[in-house]
């Protein structure tokens, strides 16, 4: 497993650091097939029941690719079909929260879209800066933006590549919350630890809603809803929650 690549545990939550500082955290192929690694072993271990994700240092969540390794693919096809690591947080099962402290351009943009919450710090930029390069995006940033920003905010920042602060970033949706650094990742831990002290199947169950609810018409979306919940429902953990909820006692989840 790549060292650039951190993992940590803090009971239930799981928190991962690209560290790469030097480089702005910028993502290498073996970066990439690293946190794929990472991502399998999370989706199996019912410890894990919330992640977050940051950057090392503080200048940059993340810069995307290293543009200096993308000339190592040797055909456009073995580039198409390389190991992406959006999608690698895209096919994580459990919430994930980005903790943006910086740089989040590029591929980097891509990866904290990909996370369900965002968080970031006051110093943080966003950016979508391929067409400055020739190129565009190609792990979900025009989806991602639209959906997050809106249309013509969007287009303004694909079509410009130019970066928007923290602020703009909250303002348009973009981001929850902004915070001073040093309270940015202790408000991550703080929110993680929240979500995973909830009914974890209940929680993964929300996550796979919350993407239909963008996929499916509105009558298809209510139906899926009432097909999880009732999912949900069956479960042993459910009912914990009803009989502490009787019982005015504080529930104990099992993942059941």
């Amino acid at each position: 497993m790549s060292g650039e690549i951190r993992v940590e545990h803090e009971g239930h939550v799981a928190l991962v650091t690209i560290d790469r500082p030097e480089k702005a955290n910028a993502m290498t192929p073996e970066m990439a097939v690293t946190l794929a690694d990472v991502v399998a072993g999370f989706n199996t271990d019912d410890a894990v029941r919330c992640v977050i994700i940051t950057g090392a240092g503080e200048k940059a969540f993340c810069a995307g690719s290293d543009i200096r390794e993308l000339d190592r693919y040797d055909t456009p096809w073995n580039f198409r079909n390389r190991a992406d690591y959006c999608d690698q947080i895209r096919a994580l099962q459990k919430p994930v929260i980005a903790a943006v402290n910086g740089y989040a351009f590029g591929g980097g943009l891509e990866t904290a879209m990909a996370c369900d919450i965002r968080l970031a710090s006051e110093n943080a930029t966003f950016a979508a800066p391929e067409i400055k390069l020739g190129w565009i995006g190609g792990g979900g940033m025009a989806s991602g933006l639209a959906h997050a920003v809106g249309p013509s905010n969007a287009a303004l920042m694909i079509l410009t590549g130019d970066p928007v602060d923290a602020a703009t970033a909250e303002r348009w949706g973009l981001v929850s919350q902004v915070l001073p650094q040093a309270e940015l990742l202790p408000a991550a831990r703080r929110l993680a630890a929240t979500i995973a002290a909830r009914a974890p199947i209940a929680a993964e169950t929300a996550k796979l809603n919350l993407k239909a609810a963008w996929d499916l018409s509105i009558r298809d979306a209510i139906t899926y809803e009432k097909d999880l919940q009732t999912i949900c429902y069956a479960t042993e953990d459910a009912a914990e929650g009803r009989a502490a909820f009787k019982e005015k006692r504080a529930p104990v989840f099992r993942r059941r």
